[in-house]
């Protein structure tokens, strides 16, 4: 089977950085290590080919080659002299060089005695649905997720009761093994243990052998006052349980804001949709609107138009990181008149009637519209 390119397995560019490099060979290793996949073979392959590539273009010289002549100028049978100007550089080198960034992404290890295999959990995310009153003053709500804690059964080992993980006997505990190419030695996972150095010959029948088992917990949340939508708020140690007594992974709690019949948010602004009659917007007067903390009485100056916006200071919300609160805008909706009796259309004609004569006094805008109207056909 033809070799994949190296670029396109580790998804970079051909002019990607050492640091873009290093990043994604990082992603792509903490994905499909053994140890994170133990029953998935693919994953132990898309591992191994990740590795090779970053070998290849993390070395400046090899990655020269490589560029210029492909996998051939870095085919260790394809001569010595050529592709890396005198090769690894040693037997140990291919897998020396992946020492520092094992080091770093998976705990470091002892190279003569294994390495620790001590993973932190991973993060959790739980998206929580709150109302508008909640979020402007803060609540307290308990929420229930699904986690992965150690077994009980076997406090974490995975092995049965009684009994102890055994050392493994195709790696002797190291966790790694060494294979023979040529003259090339190549260290890689044991396939046996999965890197663990031990084998469990009696699995735990509580979680199978895996030393986690899947739990629910209850906790308690508290929301600060402001909470916005997408803000998130940070449980330590509330993740999933660390594996080999790694340390647990954190919860995100996402916020999440059910649509308000009244309200819509912006920021810390709050925005309201406010009908008022035909002769309350032509004759003024004063109307009760709503307001997240009680009723408050909004004085309508006559001849109001539709769509004019009157903003009432500090009735908004105050963000969780502001000084002050925010306003609540009132968008005036002047509401037509509907079920009218005939007495009351017989006042609207008259009402028409009597201002058709003074139009620009009594209708200007409409009295301006159709003047641009005319405009435009007589151009």
């Amino acid at each position: 089977m033809a070799k994949r390119d190296f670029y396109e397995i580790l998804g970079i560019n051909r002019d990607a950085s050492e640091d873009e490099i290093k990043k994604s060979y990082r992603k792509l290793a903490m994905k499909y290590h053994p140890d994170r996949n133990p029953d998935n073979p693919k994953a132990e392959e898309r591992f191994k080919e990740a590795k090779e590539a970053y070998e290849i273009l993390s070395d400046a010289q090899k990655r020269s080659a490589y560029d210029q002549f492909g996998h051939a100028g870095v085919d260790p049978q394809a001569g010595m002299g050529g592709g890396f100007g005198g090769g690894f550089g040693g037997a140990g080198a291919f897998s020396d060089a992946f020492g520092g960034i094992f080091d770093e992404i998976f705990g470091g290890g002892n190279r003569g005695g294994g390495r620790s295999n001590v993973y932190r959990g991973a993060d959790l995310r739980y998206n929580l649905e709150i109302t508008l009153e909640q979020a402007a003053f803060g609540t307290e709500t308990q929420i229930r997720i699904p986690t992965m804690e150690a077994c009980e059964s076997c406090k974490g080992t995975g092995a049965k009761p009684g009994t102890q993980p055994k050392t493994c006997p195709v790696c002797q505990g190291s966790g790694q093994v060494r294979l023979q190419q040529g003259f090339f030695s190549i260290q890689q996972t044991c396939p046996k243990c999965h890197g663990t150095g031990k084998f469990i010959a009696e699995p735990c029948a509580a979680c199978h052998g895996a030393g986690r088992v899947k739990q629910h917990k209850t906790l308690a949340v508290k929301i600060p006052a402001g909470v916005d939508e997408g803000d998130r708020i940070r449980l330590s140690g509330e993740g999933e349980h660390g594996i080999n007594g790694g340390p647990a992974g954190d919860l995100y709690v996402q916020v999440r804001l059910k649509q308000h019949a009244v309200f819509q948010r912006d920021g810390n602004d709050l925005h309201c949709e406010m009908p008022i009659s035909f002769p309350t917007a032509a004759l003024g007067g004063e109307i009760e609107i709503p307001t997240l903390d009680g009723a408050a009485n909004l004085r309508i100056p006559e001849e109001t138009q539709s769509g004019k916006i009157f903003r009432l200071r500090g009735k908004g919300i105050k963000g969780v990181r502001s000084q002050a609160h925010g306003d609540l805008l009132c968008h005036v909706v002047v509401e037509t008149p509907v079920n009218l009796t005939e007495r009351q259309k017989e006042l609207l004609r008259e009402l028409e009637e009597s201002s058709r004569g003074n139009a620009e006094r009594h209708n200007p805008r409409a009295k301006s519209w159709m003047d641009k109207v005319k405009e435009f056909f007589a151009s």
